[in-house]
C-alpha cells in the first residue's frame, strides 16, 4: 500500500466527481480507512457520503481515550446542513482520539475529506468487508444509478 501513498483514482458518474485515495479502504457505508502508522487508523467520510450530507454543521464523538472499539459499533455523529447521521466504527480496537482540528473548522470534512478532514482513529485492525478503490467505486456506480433511476421514477 505504501507504493500507493498520495495517489488517487479519477471517478466521475452524472455529476458527481471525486478523486479517490487507492491506499485507502472503503467501507459500503462511505467512510474510508487509512493506516496512518503500524496498527493505528484514520477514518473519514468519502466525498459521496459528505455530498449526502451536506455542509457540516456539527459532529460529536462520544468515546472515552483507548475505549475498546467494536465494528459497527455506534462512536459519534455528525449533522450536515441536509441530514445527520451517526458515526459508526469500521474498525475495530482501540479509540484513539477525534480530530481536534473540526472542532473549530468542521467544513474540513467536506473540502478536505481525504486529508485534513478525518473524524477519528483507532489502533486495531479494519473491517474485513472493507473494500479495496476498484470494488468501491462497483458500489459508488451502483448507488449513484439507483438515485438517478429514484429521480426519474419521481418525475413521470
Amino acid at each position: 500500500m505504501d507504493a500507493q501513498r498520495g495517489k488517487t483514482l479519477f471517478y466521475k458518474r452524472s455529476q458527481f466527481v471525486t478523486h479517490l485515495p487507492l491506499d485507502a479502504l472503503y467501507s459500503p457505508s462511505h467512510s474510508w480507512v487509512l493506516r496512518v502508522e503500524d496498527g493505528r487508523f484514520r477514518v473519514g467520510l468519502t466525498k459521496f457520503a459528505t455530498r449526502m450530507l451536506g455542509e457540516m454543521v456539527d459532529h460529536q464523538f462520544e468515546m472515552a481515550f483507548e475505549a475498546k472499539v467494536d465494528i459497527g459499533q455506534i462512536i459519534g455523529w455528525i449533522e450536515g446542513f441536509k441530514a445527520i447521521s451517526d458515526v459508526y466504527s469500521i474498525v475495530e480496537g482501540k479509540y484513539q482520539g477525534s480530530n481536534p482540528r473540526l472542532l473549530e473548522e468542521i467544513s474540513l470534512v467536506s473540502t478536505q475529506p481525504y486529508g485534513e478532514g478525518w473524524l477519528y482513529e483507532i489502533k486495531g485492525e479494519p473491517d474485513s468487508r472493507c473494500l479495496d478503490v476498484s470494488a468501491y467505486t462497483g458500489v459508488l456506480d451502483a448507488t449513484i444509478d439507483k438515485i438517478l433511476a429514484d429521480e426519474k421514477a419521481e418525475d413521470n
